[in-house]
């Protein structure tokens, strides 16, 4: 029974996908997280207002519909709870549709100190960390030293809490002084205090075993898994090192949420009509120039979670054929096209130049020249003009004829030209 659908971002985050689930959400029973933490901020907007979600999923403002937090994700018990806070301010009850798996590991105030501490120790190789505490515990639950939601519930859980937090003291402190970090404006002990708290909180939510999504699948309910960040990102398929500490990838699907391969039907992938990312790592088509500028001020290219400003260009067709392959994408969904109404030409990168010409993704892309051909543009109103129908076959058909589902031409959730359904 192929009823679980997937939405992922196939460049490097931030192409959309909160709003794309927000809009989908009404089809399916469940929205699932399936991988990433805080360090993913999806927004939506509707009814004149925005709201950014990091940690629940992005089906939470659609009554009726159930909100899962798989075991793929970290969870800062501080950030969520915050969450709750704002949604149940809204009139929005995430106690009675959000269930968290007992398997998700907890993300402890001195990973967050670590965060830091190995940032500032990589000195001019950073890597651009949020410095959400993702990678430590990712660290920690791949060496079978992590602590879990269910944890939470057993009498033992505050030695183990200490314990880990002793280790992680005595490896920042390895490293050399410990920085006079602060955690969201708060002293490493007043977010104890706050996280010890929160703790108390997550016992009072729905938390679930594995039997419980695969109840939901087998009683024929619809469940959309949802990604963070994007494909460019992957642990293993991204551009390694700059990367996330998760599996960013479709395969992260069923081994973050519990679930057999067999469950798994569509795969919507989203880009954006351009190409953007955050931090430090290779971006082959960035934009130096006024015009990278413009996509930036225009699409408001800022991050939802860090704030950071976004670096800007084309899209890039190698990238993206790519992220499709190793998806397995049956639905393109498009971003962002609007941005590029303030453009009367665009470009998009269908070859790379590395001494020669290829059109494949090789391991590195350090030293990738990306080659450009300019399009014409013209503005999208209610029916799409012929630049935009042309760009979005190129697309399509570099993409080994991939689908093209739906285009965003806006931020509010009805903003969207459905192709097909």
């Amino acid at each position: 029974m192929k009823n679980v659908d997937v939405l992922l971002g196939l460049q490097w985050g931030d192409e959309g996908k909160g709003k794309v689930v927000d809009y989908l959400a009404p089809k399916y029973d469940v929205v699932a997280r399936f991988q990433g933490g805080a360090n993913a901020g999806h927004t939506i907007e509707f009814g004149g207002h925005k709201f950014v979600l990091h940690i629940i999923p992005s089906g939470i403002f659609r009554e009726g519909t159930k909100n899962f937090i798989g075991n793929g994700v970290v969870i800062d018990p501080v950030i969520m709870m915050k969450e709750i806070e704002e949604l149940t301010n809204m009139g929005i009850d995430p106690k009675k549709n959000l269930f968290i798996s007992q398997r998700a590991n907890l993300i402890l105030p001195s990973h967050r100190l670590l965060d830091a501490v190995y940032e500032q120790s990589k000195g001019n190789a950073k890597i651009g960390s949020t410095l959400k505490g993702i990678g430590p515990t990712y660290t920690d639950k791949i060496a079978r030293n992590g602590l879990r939601i269910g944890d939470i519930l057993y009498p033992n859980f505050e030695k183990k809490y200490y314990g880990l937090k002793s280790v992680h003291m005595n490896t920042a402190l390895s490293l050399g002084p410990i920085p006079d970090c602060r955690i969201d404006g708060y002293s490493i002990s007043e977010y104890e205090t706050l996280w010890l708290q929160a703790i108390e909180n997550i016992k009072e939510l729905n938390i679930v075993d594995e039997y419980w999504l695969n109840g939901c699948i087998k009683k024929g309910e619809k469940v959309l898994a949802e990604g963070a960040q994007g494909t460019m990102l992957d642990v293993d398929f991204g551009t390694y090192p700059f990367v996330t500490s998760s599996n960013t990838i479709s395969g992260g699907v069923c081994t973050g949420l519990g679930i057999p391969p067999s469950a798994i039907g569509r795969v919507f992938g989203i880009t954006k009509a351009y190409c953007t990312r955050v931090g430090a790592g290779p971006f082959p088509t960035e934009l130096y120039d006024e015009t990278g500028q413009a996509l930036q001020k225009i699409g408001n290219e800022f991050g939802a979670t860090t704030g950071r400003p976004r670096r800007c260009g084309w899209i890039d067709l190698v990238q993206l054929r790519y992220a499709c392959m190793v998806n397995g994408v049956t639905d393109l969904i498009i971003t962002k096209a609007d941005v590029l109404d303030s453009f009367q030409e665009i470009g998009v990168c269908k070859t790379y130049c590395v001494g020669e010409f290829i059109e494949d993704m090789p391991l590195y892309l350090d030293d990738v020249e990306a080659i450009i051909e300019k399009l014409p543009w013209s503005p999208i109103k209610k029916d799409l003009p012929k630049t935009a129908i042309n760009f979005m076959n190129i697309i399509s058909n570099f993409c080994n004829n991939t689908p093209i589902m739906a285009i965003s031409t806006g931020a509010d959730r009805d903003d969207m030209v459905i192709l097909h359904e």
